[in-house]
């Protein structure tokens, strides 16, 4: 591990009024959940996530989507935090981080006690209906759909439940206008476990006053950031919480 880049993202931390950090599929592989893109073990070699995670197939072919993509949303409910989630819930509470801006759906920040987390991509905690936009919690459809009942249906209005996820071809939540403004705030923008490839979440931190990269891999920002860190994020977030506390 360099630790020269080590110093220079404290350094960054410690000069920073107020800094966000945004996480990607990077930070929950070691949680045994695969990220998207890399060779060989991303969940989209094998899947089409136009077929499989998509709205027209939840409303086309409901027997579908709950077959298949359903199914993929409940294996990541089996996961647990790894110490690079616990490590920002620790800066977090130590007040070296505002908050957690996600790409992830997988609730590791939530369980690890982050407290102020914006879900850009929604979560796998939560069902809502489509028609009266009641919240349910996901066991609800889980229940429904290994009851026989797809799609499942909503309880008070008797429309149709869906799993509180963005799925392609959904628009954005409100959460992701706020994280936009929250990097516009901030002084520093940490990116942990992110290719940078999707957008409009890419565009956060070409909106970041200064930026630091934690990737086991290239980015799409690496030449505007002020560190880059290619290390796994539970040792290198560790080991920067090491050097803020040490004095």
């Amino acid at each position: 591990m360099s630790l020269k880049n080590i110093d220079k993202a404290v350094k960054l931390i410690k000069n920073s009024s107020k800094t966000m950090v945004l996480t990607g599929a990077g930070i929950s592989t070691e949680s045994g959940i695969p990220d998207f893109r890399s060779p060989n073990t991303g969940l989209w070699e094998n899947i089409d996530p136009m077929e499989a995670l998509s709205t027209p197939v939840l409303r086309r072919d409901p027997e579908k989507f709950y077959k298949e993509g359903f199914n993929i949303l409940l294996d990541m409910t089996h996961a647990k935090p790894n110490k690079a989630h616990k490590a920002l819930a620790e800066l977090e509470r130590l007040g070296y981080i505002k908050g957690i801006i996600t790409q992830n759906i997988d609730n590791l920040h939530y369980m690890a006690g982050s407290k102020y987390i914006l879900e850009v991509h929604g979560n796998t905690r939560e069902g809502y209906c489509t028609s009266c936009g009641d919240v349910v919690d996901l066991n609800v459809l889980t229940t429904k759909v290994n009851n026989g009942e797809i799609p499942p249906i909503c309880d008070n209005c008797k429309g149709i439940l869906r799993p509180n996820v963005v799925l392609f071809g959904d628009m954005l939540p409100e959460e992701f206008n706020i994280a936009m403004r929250e990097v516009e705030t901030s002084d520093l923008l940490i990116v942990i476990g992110s290719s940078l490839m999707v957008a409009p979440v890419n565009y956060l931190p070409q909106m970041a006053k200064r930026l630091v990269i934690i990737n086991m891999g290239p980015t799409a920002m690496d030449r505007f950031a002020d560190v880059k860190i290619e290390e796994k994020a539970g040792d290198t977030l560790e080991a920067i919480i090491e050097k803020l506390t040490e004095e």
